[in-house]
C-alpha cells in the first residue's frame, strides 16, 4: 500500500486485513517498529483527533513527526492552479508541498472542500492538486468529500461492539448552524456499504446526498450483500436500527448559496439527536457521531451522556486504525 485516500481504493479484503492489524497492534504493541521514520502532517483546516491521533500513533510506533499548519507560524500557502498571488499568500503549494515531503517518509495532508462549487469538491479539485506533487506514501488526513481514517476507525468501532455485518446503519442529518462539508458523512455512507449493513440515509428535504455519493455506496453494497437507501421518514429510518450516525452537512439542493442554506435549516432546528428518537430502534441502538459536536443542538446531552453514546471509543479508535495505516504504509507488512 501507497497510498491511503479512500476506502474504495482498498478491496474489501484489505480493509479487513487493516483492520485486523490494528487489533494486532493494539494487543501486541511495537515500540520499535517505524524507527527512523518520519511523518509530515500538513493541515490547511482545524484539527483535534486527526492531528493528535496520527502523532501519537507515529510515537507508539517509534517515529516522529512534525505540523505544518499554514499561516501560523508559517507562510500562508496559496492551492489555486494559476494564482496571481499579490495576497495573503506568500507561497504556493508546488513549491511548499513537494519541500515538505523531501522531508519525511509519509506525509499526510488535510484539506476541506471550498463549498461553493458542487462539481469541483465531488472531483477533489485541490486535494488532488497538492497529491499529484507528492511521490512519498500519502494519506488523506480529511479532504473535500472524503474521510477514509475517520471511515476506518467508525468500522473498527462497530466490530469492537459487535455491531452485525448485516445490521441497519441509519446516517442521520443532524442541524447545524452553518453548512459543514460533506467528507465524513461521505465516507461513512460508503464505509458501512462496504461492511455490508443495510444503510439508510435519513435527511431533510433539500440534503439528500449527491448521487454520485450514493452510487458509490451501492457499487460498495453490491460487493458486500449490503444496501443503500434514503428517506425523510424518522421512525421507519430507526425501526430496528442498530446504529444512528448522526452527522451534519451543507444543503445540496442550493450547494455554495449561503442564504439559500440558511433558509432551508432555520425550520429544523428539531434535527437534534434525543432520547425519543430511539422509540422505535434496535434496545441497543448505538449513537455514532465523528466529533466535534455541538452539544443540545445536533445531538443533546441526554444521549451523549447516555448509554448510547460510543462517540468516545470512535475517538480512540482513530490511534488505533491509524496506528495500522502508518505501519502498512512505511514498514510495509
Amino acid at each position: 500500500m501507497k497510498r491511503f485516500l479512500d476506502l474504495a481504493d482498498l478491496t474489501r479484503e484489505e480493509v479487513l486485513a487493516l483492520l485486523e492489524l490494528a487489533r494486532r497492534l493494539e494487543r501486541a504493541p511495537q515500540p520499535q517498529a517505524l524507527s527512523g521514520k518520519i511523518l509530515g502532517l500538513l493541515f490547511l483546516n482545524p484539527s483535534l483527533r486527526t492531528l493528535a491521533s496520527f502523532q501519537a500513533g507515529m510515537a507508539r510506533l517509534g517515529g516522529s513527526s512534525f505540523v505544518i499548519t499554514p499561516g501560523q507560524g508559517t507562510w500562508q500557502l496559496e492551492t489555486k492552479p494559476g494564482a496571481v498571488m499579490d495576497g495573503a499568500a506568500a507561497e504556493h503549494a508546488r513549491e511548499g508541498v513537494a519541500v515538505l515531503a523531501s522531508y519525511c517518509d509519509a506525509l499526510g495532508i488535510r484539506a476541506f472542500a471550498d463549498g461553493k462549487d458542487l462539481a469541483a469538491d465531488l472531483a477533489e479539485t485541490r486535494f488532488n492538486a497538492m497529491a499529484e506533487l507528492v511521490e512519498k506514501p500519502l494519506i488523506n488526513l480529511e479532504s473535500a468529500i472524503n474521510h477514509p481514517c475517520q471511515a476506518l476507525a467508525d468500522w473498527k468501532t462497530m466490530d469492537d461492539l459487535g455491531v452485525p455485518r448485516g445490521g441497519r446503519f441509519v446516517l442521520s442529518w443532524a442541524y447545524h448552524p452553518r453548512p459543514l462539508p460533506l467528507a465524513v458523512p461521505a465516507a461513512a455512507l460508503h464505509m458501512a456499504a462496504l461492511r455490508g449493513m443495510e444503510v439508510v440515509v435519513l435527511r431533510p428535504e433539500g440534503f439528500a446526498l449527491p448521487m454520485a455519493l450514493m452510487d458509490k455506496a451501492r457499487r460498495a453494497a453490491g460487493l458486500s450483500g449490503g444496501s443503500v437507501r434514503e428517506t425523510d421518514e424518522r421512525d421507519e429510518a430507526l425501526s430496528g436500527a442498530h446504529i444512528l450516525y448522526a452527522k451534519e452537512w451543507g444543503a445540496t439542493s442550493c450547494y455554495g448559496d449561503a442564504a439559500a442554506d440558511a433558509a432551508l435549516r432555520a425550520r429544523l432546528t428539531g434535527w437534534c439527536v434525543r432520547n425519543d428518537w430511539f422509540g422505535r430502534a434496535a434496545g441497543d441502538c448505538r449513537l455514532m457521531h465523528c466529533l466535534p459536536v455541538r452539544r443540545n443542538v445536533a445531538v443533546a446531552d441526554e444521549v451523549l451522556d447516555g448509554a448510547r453514546s460510543v462517540v468516545q471509543l470512535q475517538a480512540y479508535n482513530r490511534l488505533t486504525a491509524q496506528m495500522a495505516v502508518l505501519y502498512r504504509l512505511l514498514k510495509g507488512i
